[in-house]
């Protein structure tokens, strides 16, 4: 029988990086997620499995009905509702939206935000507490094809009707514009003749689902707090 005792580095090592996932629609991409950072995967006792010290903490969506609460509860994950005020000005539903998912960052010991489909634009304290802490899934090869207003289906027609002959998807930091923080990582998909507007995003969402535990992974590799 061993008598050896845990030390206080031991502890440390088995903290989780808590991870927040924000979500819009029928959550694929958070699947992709659950997938990978499942509470029941046993850590790899090899240390090659990075994924070992990775916690989804909770799901929140901004729309009621979202598919993605509901694979969410199906893991008992925490599923969160917190909808913008539509009584508000935009300026002001954002602000107030966003310092409600801080509230509930801070409560859950938050290390790392994954947007996953989230189409509300926070903005405020969150932007600046939880900088360099914060991702975001892009269905494009960014610079091109982001911005305000271009997401889900828009982005794929716009691809088509400019030409391109690949497209893809990225992840990057998510910063105070819209989808112009730092690029972390692409994976691409090549635009096939005949493609529409579905068949592309069915294509590249196949690359969403690989790229978006890819970026959680490196982001877990770096952040304080977070030991391999």
């Amino acid at each position: 029988m061993s008598s050896a005792l845990s030390s206080p580095l031991d502890s440390q090592k088995k903290k989780p990086l808590n991870i927040l996932v924000l979500v819009s629609g029928g959550g694929t991409n958070l699947q992709a997620l659950l997938n990978a950072f499942s509470k029941s995967t046993p850590p790899d006792s090899s240390g090659d499995n990075v994924t070992r010290n990775i916690k989804i903490a909770a799901v929140l969506s901004d729309r009621e009905g979202a598919g993605a609460l509901e694979r969410a509860r199906a893991a008992n994950i925490p599923a969160l509702l917190e909808k913008p005020d539509s009584r508000l000005p935009k300026p002001q539903r954002r602000q107030e939206l966003s310092d409600r998912i801080l509230h509930v960052c801070r409560e859950k010991q938050i290390g790392l935000i994954v947007f996953a489909g989230f189409l509300s634009i926070l903005a405020g304290d969150i932007i600046k507490e939880y900088s360099g802490k914060m991702i975001n899934i892009h269905p494009a090869l960014l610079p091109k094809f982001g911005g305000e207003g271009m997401h889900g289906e828009r982005v794929h027609k716009a691809v088509l009707a400019a030409g391109e002959t690949e497209s893809g998807c990225t992840v990057h930091l998510v910063d105070a514009g819209t989808d112009t923080g730092p690029i972390l990582l692409q994976r691409k998909a090549p635009v096939l003749p005949g493609d529409t507007a579905a068949s592309l995003a069915e294509r590249v969402l196949k690359e969403e689902h690989i790229a978006i535990v890819e970026g959680v992974n490196m982001m877990a590799a770096k952040l304080e707090g977070y030991n391999e």
